[in-house]
């Protein structure tokens, strides 16, 4: 028999990938969207957005990982033919969604430490407040969408994520436009008119369509005949002790993973919050664009985690290590082009954003640490999605909170109100955070590919099945 090459790998990951991918970007859009629309409004609000966002982040994605190992369970699952037990335990994440969003809407609604740790005046606290606020009714429909993508996506079904994301955008850019610059009418309707809101009202806008968007879910999994084989049409059910723990021993490492690996970004945000408006929005900005074409080794993570997952679930470990090998190898020198274009074309990029000059100076040098900071991040997430399909997550966890929170998000605060002798004067400011966060990742890359390498090696030897329990 032929060995598998990577290009065989690469088709086989293709048809996976490429909806989550467009998904994924259709997402990041509502981000991109609410940026563009508010840096028209000016600094003050797209401040409050920065900051706002980075803590709406910080909570729903630390959350989302918790809910995300549906994903994982039900790949290996649906890979064993056990199809009603993948119902379940679908099932069971939707319970685990609305318990964990009681706590995340608390904390949207009650936001005084982000406020604190970024040292927003009042003029912007203010409209951070009233933009969490919106985003609070957006937490529970997200938390729900959340369960149905990691479902579908376990099950190969990434198009019909895809589909509904779309459609959310297509939704969210007019409501976005509506209630950020709001709308005049005539005297008769003068009463109905819209204000012009700004910031807050991009939370607006956004709770609107995650209410659409669960809706839409929901009618997909009571009408569609594929879901059938999982015996979904009795409703959610009641609450399993057994289910719901199984899903957190693996969500709670992989939910922490994730929440370090973000608040590496949405802390910079508040530190870099310290230093002016200019440079939050220059950050604001560059996180944009990393986030944008972060999307693409996250759509082949996302492929290679299902697939792995799916093989192991049937007991075919050989193609599961290649699979798992060769998606580390694509995503990386897929990887690498794209950063090589980011530093190339980093000047035309800026400008699609803003053309105030201070603003585009802020960005500039920071689209040219963001082109490393993807190459690392790239490597460090196809390896940690990998080990997630074996439901491998403490590892992943200790490598990030050393890497990201230690090198990274501790790093960038000592050069930059350390008041540390020597350092260069091209280390102060917002590139300092850049410089340590990719530094960091880094040391998350190689160490989450060298476990990645040792755990297949042992398998290889051993030829025994991967660890079926977190780790």
């Amino acid at each position: 028999m032929t060995r598998p090459t990577l290009l065989d790998a690469a088709r086989r990951i293709a048809p996976l990938a490429w909806p989550v991918f467009v998904g994924q970007v259709a997402v990041l859009a509502f981000s991109t969207v609410d940026t563009l629309m508010v840096a028209r409004v000016g600094a003050l609000d797209l401040a409050a957005l920065a900051i706002g966002a980075s803590a709406y982040i910080s909570i729903f994605i630390g959350l989302m990982g918790v809910v995300l190992a549906v994903g994982p369970i039900s790949g290996q699952l649906f890979g064993g033919g056990r199809f009603r037990e993948c119902g379940e335990t679908l099932r069971q994440a939707i319970w685990l969604a609305l318990g964990l969003s009681v706590v995340g809407c608390a904390l949207l609604l009650f936001p005084r430490p982000f406020l604190e740790l970024a040292h927003a005046p009042p003029e912007v606290a203010g409209k951070v407040r009233s933009y969490l606020a919106g985003l609070a009714f957006a937490l529970p429909p997200a938390l729900l969408f959340t369960a149905y993508r990691g479902f579908n996506i376990a099950l190969s079904r990434p198009r019909a994520v895809m589909v509904l994301q779309l459609g959310a955008l297509v939704v969210k850019v007019p409501l976005t436009a509506l209630f950020v610059f709001g709308v005049d009418l005539p005297a008769p309707l003068a009463g109905l008119a819209i204000p012009a809101l700004g910031a807050p009202g991009c939370g607006i806008a956004t709770a609107i369509v995650m209410a659409l968007q669960m809706l839409a879910a929901g009618w997909m999994l009571r009408r569609d005949p594929f879901y059938a084989p999982f015996e979904l049409g009795g409703g959610i059910g009641r609450p399993r002790r057994a289910e719901i723990g199984a899903l957190l021993r693996l969500g709670i490492p992989m939910g922490g993973s994730i929440l370090i690996e973000v608040t590496g970004f949405t802390f910079m945000a508040f530190f870099v919050s310290r230093i002016g408006t200019s440079a939050v929005a220059g950050h604001q900005i560059t996180v944009n664009v990393v986030a944008l074409i972060f999307m693409l080794p996250l759509a082949i993570a996302n492929a290679a985690s299902t697939l792995v997952a799916q093989r192991v679930g049937a007991g075919d470990h050989r193609d599961a290590r290649r699979l798992a090998w060769h998606s580390l190898e694509l995503g990386t020198l897929i990887a690498l082009g794209v950063a090589a274009s980011v530093f190339v074309l980093r000047d035309p990029i800026t400008r699609l954003y803003t053309s105030d000059p201070v603003i585009v100076a802020a960005a500039l040098p920071l689209l040219a640490w963001a082109a490393l900071f993807h190459l690392a991040d790239a490597a460090q997430t196809i390896a940690a999605f990998v080990l997630r399909a074996y439901r491998i997550a403490t590892v992943p966890l200790v490598v990030y909170a050393v890497a990201i929170w230690g090198v990274g998000l501790g790093g960038g605060y000592a050069l930059v109100f350390g008041g540390i002798a020597g350092v260069p004067a091209w280390l102060h400011g917002a590139r300092g955070f850049w410089v340590a966060a990719t530094a960091g990742l880094f040391i998350a890359a190689f160490g989450m590919a060298g476990y990645l390498a040792r755990l297949l090696r042992r398998q290889r030897a051993a030829r025994v099945e991967a660890p079926a329990t977190a780790a």
